[in-house]
């Protein structure tokens, strides 16, 4: 009896993922969808498509060696802080070593070249291909056409007629297919990762500058509310009451806590990165929360939360 063909693919949850699972899955192969996660973007959208197609997710944690390779990336940051080769890289590295560990004949992306000018060109995914030593072993179902032929080819596991040779940045070939393959549901093609995000960047950077050896923790924080830095301190102003409840979550023991006793208002954490009076740190937060505040009484209480 022949041996069922089985691979890992890389889904994000967007439709160019989602469209490479249905191609393998037409082409005979048993795919094995998996999503990684980390401090700057999680498997949510990933989960969602696993559930409408009625795949079974594989979800692997990188937070810690990712937030490691952000600080320093060998191949640079994009427009904002994006280290999208790095990451790229790092995903397929780990991926491998599953690939290895676990008997899969081959790895998936849902990659198309050419429509992410960093990452995607011919020149970027052979450099990735080369550095995570997965020459020829990476099968992208949308673009396979397009390029050189893959190991899974040459072994006759995989027959490059059921594959296409879709590329550039335009999107109908990729729409017709979700209708012809039966994907209904899927996202609007954004960035699900906070690392393309020009604003958070420069925060990021600032932070990094500020505390090299910052962690997951602050990344995190400085994804809810306003944020601001003033005297080596991180201020995070709260939004609403989700964000409220989510700062009093994320926070350290070192973290100063306030809150509007007898007015509307929001809760404003500080985080200081170096040795600064805490009177001093409290008059910095008690700043933020009358500037924005409403109807702020003449004898205003402000409350510090232990």
């Amino acid at each position: 009896m022949k041996k069922q063909v089985k691979c890992l693919s890389l889904l994000s949850g967007g439709l160019d993922s989602m469209l490479a699972i249905k191609i393998l899955e037409a082409n005979g192969v048993k795919v094995q969808p998996i999503s990684f996660v980390s401090y700057f973007f999680n498997s949510k959208s990933a989960q969602t498509a696993c559930d409408n197609q009625g795949w079974k997710l594989r979800v692997e944690d990188i937070s810690e060696e990712h937030l490691k390779m952000v600080k320093n990336p060998k191949h640079g940051h994009g427009s904002a802080y994006n280290p999208c080769i790095d990451c790229h890289l790092m995903m397929l590295k780990e991926a491998k070593k599953i690939m290895e560990a676990e008997g899969y004949d081959f790895i998936a992306t849902g990659e198309v070249v050419g429509q992410r000018p960093m990452s995607q060109n011919r020149n970027a995914l052979a450099l990735i291909e080369k550095e995570a030593e997965l020459v020829g072993k990476i099968v992208r179902p949308l673009c396979l056409k397009a390029l050189g032929e893959t190991e899974a080819e040459k072994k006759g596991i995989i027959n490059r007629d059921g594959f296409y040779d879709i590329s550039g940045r335009a999107r109908t070939r990729q729409i017709e297919l979700a209708k012809e393959l039966g994907i209904k549901d899927y996202p609007s093609p954004a960035g699900g990762c906070i690392l393309t995000e020009v604003v958070y960047g420069k925060l990021l950077a600032t932070l990094f500058k500020l505390k090299p050896k910052a962690d997951g923790n602050d990344c995190l924080i400085m994804r809810q509310g306003r944020v601001f830095f003033k005297d080596n301190t991180l201020i995070v102003v709260a939004r609403d009451h989700g964000e409220c409840l989510a700062l009093e979550k994320l926070h350290k023991k070192t973290d100063i806590i306030l809150k509007p006793e007898n007015f509307m208002g929001p809760v404003v954490i500080l985080r200081s990165f170096k040795k600064i009076p805490k009177e001093e740190i409290i008059e910095i937060g008690i700043e933020y929360i009358l500037e924005y505040s409403k109807n702020v009484p003449e004898n205003f209480a402000i409350e510090l939360v232990q």
